[in-house]
C-alpha cells in the first residue's frame, strides 16, 4: 500500500502565510483562527519545497508513477500544412 502521510507543522518545510502558527502545549495554535492549526483546511498553509498537496499530504511522500510510452502506442503520425511545416522544419509530428 501507499505510505502517504499527511504534512505536519513541526516539519521544518511548513510555513504560515499569515506568520501566525507558535505552538502552545506541544500543538501547533494559529493566533490568526485563533484556534487549532489544521494543515488541510488552512489556506494559509505553505511548503516552503512546494510539496504541499491539496488534501494535505506530504508530496514529499508520495511516490512519482512512471510510465514508459512507445511510438507505436502513439498512432499515426501527423502531417503538417506547408506552412508551419517550414517552422517546425518537418512534414510529420508523433
Amino acid at each position: 500500500m501507499d505510505e502517504t502521510k499527511l504534512c505536519q507543522t513541526k516539519c521544518q518545510a511548513f510555513r504560515c502565510t499569515k506568520r501566525a502558527l507558535t505552538f502552545r502545549q506541544g500543538k501547533a495554535w494559529c493566533r490568526y483562527a485563533d484556534d487549532a492549526c489544521d494543515v488541510k483546511s488552512c489556506k494559509f498553509a505553505q511548503c516552503i519545497r512546494g510539496k504541499l498537496l491539496p488534501n494535505g499530504v506530504c508530496g514529499l511522500s508520495v511516490r512519482q508513477r512512471t510510465v514508459d510510452i512507445r511510438l507505436s502506442d502513439i498512432g499515426e503520425p501527423v502531417k503538417v500544412p506547408g506552412k508551419l511545416a517550414r517552422k517546425l522544419r518537418e512534414r510529420e509530428l508523433f
